[in-house]
């Protein structure tokens, strides 16, 4: 398969995928995660550059040195030089571009997918080129590939191994985010259902007794002895003195 195809094949079949769940929920408002997305701090994700750079770097080197008029003649020399040109114009356009939105952002898996699916592409097309050079190349060019094509392959599975703990970080994030919205929600709407507290009142004032007056008590005689007779008032006016 020639390089050509395999890039028609990643670009048109496999689009970018759109994973940024976790940061369109942190972005669509300030959500209280009480401290529990510790994954965040544990593990950040490297530049892809840092990881695949050198290994491109020598993989073009590598097909650019193949000296193709050493090869035996035919169809498997005619491919493999139809592959080699369309490694190098592929690493110095499509590529760089990729890559440099990858670095952008390596934590976004939107980015950096696309520059592993090409970079496995461009793996693809360099088994085919070590295998012709197998058949038709000199020994030493058989060596030189051979070599980048394996210093290619430990970098792709680095760079897929931090893909997969990305990926794993920001399942994680997401599980937690979404445990403290439930609970959150769940103790609004327990704090929504208990009653009023009863409003504070104050007690009526105490009912004023009524006073009841005191009757006047007339003393009663002591038993045997006559009640005093009242005194008797005289109707005639006093005598005049003489």
């Amino acid at each position: 398969m020639s390089i050509s195809r395999a890039i028609f094949v990643v670009t048109v079949l496999f689009p970018p995928m759109i994973v940024c769940a976790a940061q369109t929920a942190a972005g669509s408002g300030p959500v209280a995660t009480s401290g529990t997305v510790s994954a965040s701090t544990s593990f950040s994700p490297v530049a892809p550059s840092s990881i695949l750079q050198r290994p491109l770097d020598e993989v073009q080197q590598t097909v650019g040195a193949v000296k193709l008029d050493k090869w035996k003649k035919g169809s498997v020399r005619d491919e493999a030089a139809n592959n080699i040109d369309a490694i190098q114009r592929y690493m110095q356009g499509t590529l760089p571009a990729l890559m440099k939105e990858g670095d952008a952002a390596p934590g976004t898996l939107s980015k950096v997918l696309p520059v592993s699916r090409n970079v496995d592409a461009l793996y693809d097309v360099m088994v085919h080129i070590v295998e012709a050079a197998r058949v038709s190349a000199p020994g030493d060019q058989v060596a030189q590939l051979q070599q980048a094509m394996a210093d290619l392959e430990k970098a792709r599975v680095a760079f897929g191994n931090q893909l997969q703990q990305t990926a794993t970080v920001q399942e994680k994030q997401l599980v937690e985010l979404r445990s403290t919205v439930q609970t959150q929600a769940a103790s609004l709407k327990a704090a929504s259902a208990q009653p009023p507290a009863p409003k504070c009142s104050v007690p009526p004032a105490p009912a004023k007794k009524k006073k009841t007056p005191v009757k006047p008590t007339t003393a009663k005689p002591a038993a045997g002895t006559a009640a005093p007779a009242p005194a008797a008032t005289s109707t005639n006016p006093p005598a005049k003195p003489q």
